[in-house]
C-alpha cells in the first residue's frame, strides 16, 4: 500500500469516527434539539441572557422547516465545494499542460522527423537557429537542427516545412 493510500484511509477512518462518535456516546441527548446548529444556539443563549431582546431584522426567507433548512444548506456547502474542485483542477491542468509543453519543446530541440521513403522529410521538430548535418551538401532551411553525416546549412524556426528535397538515402537532393 503506497505512502498516500495509507494517508487518504486514516483520513477516511478520522472523519467516519467524527460522524459517529458524537452519535454513539450520546452527545446532546439532554437537549431537546441535540444537533441543531450554530444560529439557534446563538438565539437560544441571548433570549436566556436577555427575555427582551429583538433582533435587528428578520431573514429574506424562513423556510417551513428545519429538514428543509439543511437542505438548503447542504446544497450550497456542495455548490462551494464543487465551485473549489472546479478552481483547483483548471490550476492543477493549466499548471500540466504547461509543464508538458516545456517538457514537449525540450525533448524536440534537436531531432528530426523521418520522411517515408520518396517523400521528403518535411518537418523537423524544435525552436530556433541552428545548423545542422546532412549526408551529402546543399542548403535548406527547416524547423529544427539534426545530425547525420555530412553538411547541411539553414536556419530553423518553430514548427515548419523544410525546402529543398530529401532522397531517400538521406542525402539533400
Amino acid at each position: 500500500m503506497s505512502r498516500n493510500a495509507k494517508i487518504n484511509t486514516l483520513l477516511l477512518i478520522v472523519v467516519a469516527a467524527l460522524a459517529v462518535l458524537p452519535l454513539a456516546l450520546g452527545l446532546g441527548d439532554h437537549k431537546e434539539e441535540p444537533f441543531t446548529g450554530a444560529d439557534a444556539e446563538a438565539e437560544t443563549a441571548i433570549t436566556e441572557l436577555q427575555p427582551d431582546y429583538e433582533p435587528w431584522f428578520s431573514p429574506l426567507y424562513e423556510p417551513p422547516s428545519g429538514e428543509i433548512e439543511s437542505a438548503l444548506f447542504a446544497l450550497q456547502a456542495a455548490l462551494g465545494a464543487g465551485v473549489l474542485a472546479y478552481y483547483f483542477g483548471l490550476r492543477r491542468g493549466r499548471r500540466q499542460g504547461a509543464a508538458r509543453a516545456g517538457a514537449a519543446g525540450t525533448e524536440a530541440a534537436g531531432t528530426e522527423a523521418a520522411g517515408t521513403e520518396g517523400v521528403p522529410a518535411a518537418a523537423e521538430a524544435g525552436t530556433g537557429t541552428g545548423i545542422g548535418t546532412d549526408a551529402g551538401t546543399g542548403a535548406g532551411t527547416g524547423t529544427g537542427a539534426g545530425t547525420d553525416a555530412g553538411t547541411r546549412t539553414g536556419s530553423d524556426s518553430g514548427a515548419g516545412a523544410a525546402s529543398g528535397v530529401r532522397a531517400v538515402d538521406g542525402r539533400d537532393a
